[in-house]
């Protein structure tokens, strides 16, 4: 082979390796990330965005920068994600009620939770619990109940949204327990919370991070927990089932998702570097005295429990009887 001719080989090769995308040359990423949080700040799908996105820094050497576009139950936020070059630099950490229940609540949806999107890990689950500010008028969950059942519509609970977990949580509430209340709805979980506080609203069934701050001050009252067991956070907390109201089980999760069609490399180099920072005893720590359980799955693995609950919450929101929006 001819000296001309290496010398245009080599020239090709270098050109190829230009063209490469960033991933293939190992270097994902090169710049910083925004990770969309389509929820106001200081809730806990903020919280835990924030916590693993400057664990991601330090692993990366690049800011995973959170940016909050709240309202509309997701359905600003999200589409930002959807319609983001699918290059790994644009992200997600999303509650399990935009990409699971909105499909039951809204007639018209800006995005496709399952074709628009490329799940990459669940990041923690997060059990629900009943919260009022008036323990005087409601002690426990069966006062609840019999003032639900006593006056109709009467009692108001507050959400983040149509089809957030608080509503989701409600009406799973109101179906098996058969009662009606009436929902008011907010642009997120820390806006709910402070009306709740500010008596507006009567009660609340609050992811545990949320509520939990609240719960510790004595600013609100644990009634129970939509759980199967109660949380060493308070412990004197009941179970809806220890409450005397049964089949009222319910947890909520946070994922991260990236647009659909980033490569494959980056969904898998953030699977691994999310894993190993959820399983770090100072981030286990961190996240359980938020009231969070980490809970890392394997892409496949989270695209089948949002498909599993996709179904789960068409049928909770139809025997409810709320007529999609």
């Amino acid at each position: 082979m001819n000296t001309r001719r290496l010398s245009v080989i080599a020239c090709a090769l270098g050109l190829l390796a230009t063209a490469l995308p960033a991933v293939a040359q190992g270097s994902y990423p090169d710049k910083p990330v925004k990770v969309i949080v389509a929820l106001p700040a200081g809730g806990g799908v903020d919280m835990i965005a924030r916590v693993v996105g400057q664990k991601l820094q330090v692993a990366t050497g690049q800011p995973f920068l959170v940016d909050n576009r709240a309202g509309a139950s997701g359905r600003i936020g999200l589409p930002v994600v959807a319609k983001s070059a699918p290059d790994g630099y644009t992200l997600m950490a999303s509650p399990a009620s935009f990409l699971t229940t909105n499909k039951a609540i809204f007639k018209e949806m800006p995005y496709d939770p399952q074709a628009d999107f490329m799940p990459i890990t669940k990041l923690a689950n997060q059990a629900m619990v009943l919260v009022v500010r008036d323990k005087q008028k409601f002690a426990n969950a069966g006062a609840v109940l019999a003032a639900a059942k006593a006056s109709p519509t009467t009692l108001t609970y507050a959400s983040s949204g149509d089809g957030s977990p608080q509503h989701l949580a409600a009406l799973m509430f109101e179906t098996r327990a058969q009662v009606r209340m009436t929902h008011i709805p907010y642009k997120g979980g820390a806006l709910a919370i402070n009306d709740l506080l500010g008596g507006q609203v009567d009660l609340l069934f609050a992811p545990l991070p949320e509520a939990l701050p609240h719960i510790k001050s004595g600013k609100l009252a644990a009634l129970a927990l939509m759980s199967d067991k109660r949380s060493s956070l308070i412990a004197d907390v009941p179970t809806m089932r220890e409450a005397g109201i049964p089949n009222m089980v319910m947890q909520t999760w946070i994922g991260l998702l990236a647009p659909a069609k980033t490569p494959r490399p980056i969904i898998d180099q953030l699977n691994r570097q999310v894993h190993a920072i959820l399983q770090s005893e100072e981030v286990k720590s961190q996240l359980l005295q938020a009231g969070m359980d980490v809970a890392p799955t394997t892409p496949e693995q989270f695209a089948q429990v949002i498909a599993e609950e996709i179904a789960l919450h068409a049928e909770l929101v139809k025997a409810s009887g709320l007529v999609p929006q």
